[in-house]
């Protein structure tokens, strides 16, 4: 049995992240040099920006590291003036060589620490809120422009499609920036209301769609959130976003979702529920008082941010629409649960003092790079004094200390805060568990009404939520002994958990980090629970992965009745090395199957293996725990294009070369026994129809499949001679044509080029 909290997990799970982790570790100061080629590269830059045109191509050194060719453009907006020395990068690495980097990095955000003396808005409450939800790094680069020194520069990660890997182990789904085209500063811009209208081309000027796809998906998280909210757990993280909104009310960073409704993107899962991310904090800390879209609509003072209500758009009015918080704090527990999640951030932080602490030690580190910033927007007094006090300039920009004590002493007393429930003793009764067994988990509370558990299996799995109770039923002890339980039934082999309860009052957590750290019980499966089921070597015309790509794959498949998480195993194709690949914490459902893609290429997904399969002459493929445990292993031969190796019958029998049955059941006969019946199916290709000739004079069958397995098209055939079937409206790829009769079967492999 092992515990453990989830950010252990997510640092085994960051590829990308720790490459880059250097480049953006708070506690250093990069050193970026552009070298333009042209001596006229600010008013070229200028002109680029006004125009809306791509960028300006320059040469690169970052810490001693050459580019060339790499592209500069300026990025933002109110941040952003022609009329400035000191504008904002966004740096385009492979703008001109397609595989280039930096230490995995392709893109680089400076943003140019404009409304902020102090200099530490950004990068501080970035690193605040990555012990809560995925959030960019960000440190500090002395940017240097044609050898002169152009000032200190805050440097965050771009929210991406390597951002989305290393915190989501995926990219292809639907992506947003929530950015209206033009801000209407009386309007509703991004913030996820309905008023645009049913039709959604209607949205298209208030959100930046990132993926290739998802104005659908964008309309139906909209559509639930307005019109059905109790159900929005089914396509919103709302766990993830109420910390969002803590996080921003906690630090009244309203240059966000609150003021505007900008400056943060959606993300969906394969899970289907979207995920706010943050961005654009350089800010917080009440630098944007400009409104709150309720009652300070038109403005705020320092004095009243301090005492900011954190549920105004609930307890008053919302003078432009805020649904994202409304219909969530309506329901009284994601209230209750959003105020814990801020009074965690608080004491954590702020009540402890550690964010001064931090400022203090950036504060220092940065000194002599902002004195020597001679293109700085504010004078160097300024930035010595900021960090405690009020400076004054085109607007008050509160003193961090002064502001955060004065909010800090204003939360500790605000209803929600006070009063909530303990838990302590979490655990379970259940020494060892097993896949499909039973486990109890148990809490020790007090001043609790209600107590639920919250349960997944895996990390691309959806928290399930029950109550627990403290009734004796559960492995509990006595009833009313304030030790809570539940018992899980047919449990997976892993499970991830957090324990919430509250009163009438307020809600707490355990851990209090929930659900972004979480506690953790696993075991190992046995040999057979999952197999290796199908694999292919030379894929030229089956199934793409979701960027496209036709590469190498691996399916395993769920044998059981239970969910099983993979990780903890790898995949290999190198007997000298079985841990050659870790797996992801995916969770495989029952009687289930995961593809792997054996592309080298994990910059795509966590599915993505680091190693490829060979057609010729073929190897060994096995699935093994990391002391060597064996779970399965296979070995196979030369591979043809576009013909699989496989189990059949599917999950159990012995391997063959079929026609591939890509994330499904292995029910096609195999290729070795395709000639059975006396057939002909020409042509082959084909384009809008294909013929078979059959000379069986029994009556038959004829099924066109997709090659995941989709039935597509059905003829009974109960004649001799010749069959036209019409294909015209079938896009271009591989099928597969199952003739059958009552005595015999053959799958055909036909193309068509549509």
């Amino acid at each position: 049995m092992r515990f453990s909290l989830t950010f252990l997990l997510i640092l085994g799970c960051l590829g990308n992240a720790l490459g880059q982790s250097n480049f953006y570790h708070t506690d250093t100061i990069q050193e970026i040099r552009i070298t333009f080629y042209e001596s006229n590269w600010d008013e070229l830059l200028d002109a680029m920006y006004v125009a809306g045109e791509d960028r300006l191509t320059c040469n690169l050194e970052v810490n001693g590291v050459l580019l060339d060719s790499v592209g500069v453009r300026y990025k933002g907006f109110s941040s952003v003036s022609t009329d400035r020395t000191k504008n904002p990068f966004n740096i385009k690495i492979d703008h001109v060589h397609g595989n280039q980097d930096y230490n995995g990095i392709t893109k680089f955000k400076l943003s140019n620490v404009i409304q902020d003396p102090s200099f530490l808005r950004e990068v501080l409450s970035y690193e605040i809120a990555r012990k809560y939800m995925p959030a960019s790094q960000a440190n500090f680069a002395r940017v240097y422009i044609n050898d002169v020194y152009w000032g200190l520069y805050v440097n965050v990660e771009d929210v991406d499609d390597p951002f989305l890997v290393d915190h989501y182990g995926e990219s292809h789904g639907t992506f947003f920036k929530c950015n209206p085209t033009s801000l209407d500063f009386d309007g509703d811009n991004s913030n996820l209301g309905n008023s645009y209208g049913t039709d959604t081309t209607d949205y298209y000027p208030y959100y930046d769609k990132q993926s290739d796809f998802g104005w659908e998906d964008l309309y139906e998280l909209v559509d639930v959130l307005n019109e059905n909210p109790n159900d929005i757990e089914t396509i919103l993280n709302v766990d993830r976003t109420l910390w969002m909104h803590a996080f921003n009310y906690a630090l009244i960073n309203f240059d966000s979702y609150v003021g505007y409704a900008q400056n943060y993107y959606i993300y969906r899962q394969t899970n289907g529920q979207f995920n706010p991310i943050l961005w654009d904090l350089n800010m917080s800390f009440a630098s944007f008082r400009l409104a709150d879209a309720s009652e300070h609509w038109d403005g705020f003072t320092i004095a009243q941010a301090k005492t900011m209500d954190p549920l105004l758009h609930l307890n008053s009015i919302s003078v432009y629409e805020r649904p994202l918080m409304r219909n969530l704090f309506e329901n009284s527990t994601y209230k209750r649960m959003y105020l814990a999640h801020m009074r965690t951030i608080m004491e954590e932080n702020i009540g402890n003092s550690l964010y001064s602490t931090r400022a203090q030690f950036l504060h220092n580190l940065i000194d002599v790079s902002v004195q020597q910033d001679t293109n700085k927007f504010y004078g160097y007094d300024d930035f010595q004094n900021n960090l405690n006090n009020t400076v004054s300039d085109l607007i008050d920009y509160p003193g961090l200390t002064d502001l955060m004590s004065a909010r800090n002493t204003y939360l500790s007393s605000y209803t929600g805060f006070q009063g909530a429930p303990s838990i302590s003793n979490v655990g379970t009764t259940t020494p060892n568990i097993t896949l499909g067994g039973s486990v109890t988990i148990t809490a020790e509370v007090s001043a609790e009404e209600e107590v639920f558990l919250a349960y997944r299996y895996g990390a691309n799995d959806v928290f399930t939520t029950v109550s627990m109770l403290d009734d004796g039923t559960q492995n509990d002890g006595a009833f009313g002994d304030g030790t809570y339980g539940k018992t899980l039934s047919n449990i997976g082999n892993t499970i991830q958990y957090y324990v919430y309860a509250q009163n009438a009052i307020a809600g707490r957590f355990s851990p209090e980090r929930a659900a972004y750290e979480f506690y953790e019980i696993q075991s190992q499966i046995n040999a057979g629970d999952l197999v290796l089921n199908e694999l292919m070597a030379s894929n030229v015309l089956t199934s793409a992965d979701p960027f496209g790509d036709r590469d190498d794959w691996i399916e395993i498949y769920n044998t059981t009745q239970f969910d099983i998480s993979t990780s903890g195993l790898y995949l290999s194709d190198d007997v000298s090395n079985w841990n050659k690949w870790a797996m992801p914490n995916t969770v495989i459902p029952a009687n289930g199957y995961l593809i792997i893609w054996a592309d080298e290429n994990g910059e795509q997904g966590s599915t993505h293996a680091n190693f490829k399969l060979s057609s010729i002459n073929g190897e060994t493929v096995g699935l093994h725990y990391g002391d060597g445990t064996e779970i399965d292993v296979v070995t196979f031969g030369d591979q043809d294009d576009d013909v699989s190796y496989g189990r059949f019958p599917n999950g159990t029998g012995p391997w063959t070369y079929m026609a591939p049955t890509f994330n499904g059941n292995n029910n096609f006969t195999g290729v070795e026994e395709a000639d059975r019946l006396e057939s002909t199916l020409f042509p082959n290709p084909a384009s809008d129809h294909f013929f078979v000739r059959f000379d069986e004079p029994t009556a038959s069958n004829i099924q066109v499949h997709s090659i995941e397995g989709k039935l597509l098209r059905e003829q009974e055939f109960n004649r001799t001679g010749t069959l036209q079937m019409d294909v015209s409206d079938l896009i271009s790829g591989l099928y597969l044509i199952t003739i059958s009769t009552e005595n015999a079967s053959t799958t055909n492999r036909l193309i068509i080029t549509n």
